[in-house]
C-alpha cells in the first residue's frame, strides 16, 4: 500500500463521496465540483500514488494498486462505504473497486474513462519518455488532447494549471500509473458490478473518445450513458453540466 494524500470537504455525518483524478493531475482538478458537491456530500479527494501529495513508489503499478491503495485510505479514515466518481485513470480504479469490493460502494460516476485502452506500447512509450526525460517531454501533446481549441482561447488559466499539475508530477508516479493502464483489461469485470453507475464521455474527447464510455454503459448492468457535447475532459470544460450531472446521481434521482 502508499500513503496517498487527500483531503476532505463538506459536513460531517454527510454521505461520502470519494473522487479520483486523471492521469497526470491532483486532486485539485476536482476544484471546479468541490464547493456544490460539499453542501451535500462529505467530499474526499485524493492523489494517486506517484501524484501530488501521496507516496511516490518505484516499479510498475496496478489498478488493483491503486484500488486497494483507495481501500486502505477509506480503512484509516474509518469510512464503510462511499459515493466513488472518477476522470480517466480515476474511473478506471473505479471500476476495480466497483468489482473487487462492492460493499463498500453505494454509487459510482465514470468520466472520460475505459475499461481497456490500448495500444500498449503506446503507454509503455510514455512512461519511457518521462522516465528518459521528465515530464516536460510529453507535456504539450499531453494538454493539447485534454482541451478543445476553443476552449483553451477562452480558458488559458485552467490550461495553465493543468500543465502545472502535469509537469508537477513525479516521473516516477506518471510511469508507475502508465503500466497499469498499459497491462489494465476490465471488460470482464464489468457485469458484475452493482453499484448504479453514471457514465460521462465528452463528445470531443480524442484521449478516450466516446465509444469507450459507451461499451461501459452497454456492460454494466442499469448504467446510465450522458455525452457532454463539445468537450474533452468534461469536468474541466464543461464543468457545471457535469457537476449537475453528479448531483443527481448521487443523490438518487440520476437513475
Amino acid at each position: 500500500m502508499a500513503r496517498l494524500g487527500w483531503q476532505v470537504d463538506g459536513p460531517a455525518g454527510a454521505p461520502v463521496l470519494v473522487l479520483g483524478s486523471s492521469l497526470g493531475t491532483t486532486r485539485d482538478m476536482w476544484r471546479p465540483q468541490v464547493a456544490a458537491l460539499a453542501e451535500r456530500f462529505r467530499v474526499l479527494r485524493y492523489d494517486h500514488r506517484g501524484h501530488g501529495a501521496s507516496a511516490v513508489v518505484d516499479g510498475r503499478y496496478t489498478i488493483a494498486d491503486l484500488g486497494n491503495d483507495v481501500l486502505d485510505l477509506l480503512d484509516s479514515a474509518d469510512v464503510d462505504r462511499v459515493h466513488y466518481a472518477g476522470v480517466s485513470l480515476g474511473g478506471m480504479v473505479g471500476m476495480w473497486l466497483a468489482s473487487h469490493a462492492p460493499e463498500r460502494l453505494d454509487r459510482m460516476a465514470l468520466l472520460c474513462t475505459s475499461a481497456y485502452l490500448p495500444p500498449a506500447s503506446a503507454w509503455a512509450e510514455r512512461a519511457s519518455a518521462v522516465l528518459g526525460d521528465g515530464m516536460p517531454a510529453i507535456a504539450d501533446v499531453v494538454v493539447g488532447r485534454w482541451f478543445t481549441p476553443a476552449f483553451a482561447a477562452v480558458s488559458p488559466d485552467v490550461v495553465a494549471a493543468a500543465r502545472a499539475m502535469l509537469v508537477g508530477t513525479p516521473p516516477v508516479g506518471y510511469a508507475g500509473c502508465c503500466a497499469a493502464i498499459e497491462q489494465m483489461d476490465q471488460r470482464d469485470d464489468l457485469a458484475k458490478i452493482s453499484a448504479p453507475t453514471l457514465v460521462i464521455a465528452g463528445e470531443d474527447d480524442p484521449a478516450i473518445p466516446p465509444e469507450h464510455g459507451r461499451a461501459i454503459a452497454d456492460a454494466v448492468p442499469g448504467a446510465r450513458f450522458e455525452l457532454v457535447p463539445g468537450a474533452h475532459i468534461a469536468s474541466l470544460e464543461s464543468a457545471a453540466t457535469v457537476t449537475a450531472l453528479l448531483i443527481s446521481h448521487f443523490d438518487g434521482a440520476g437513475g
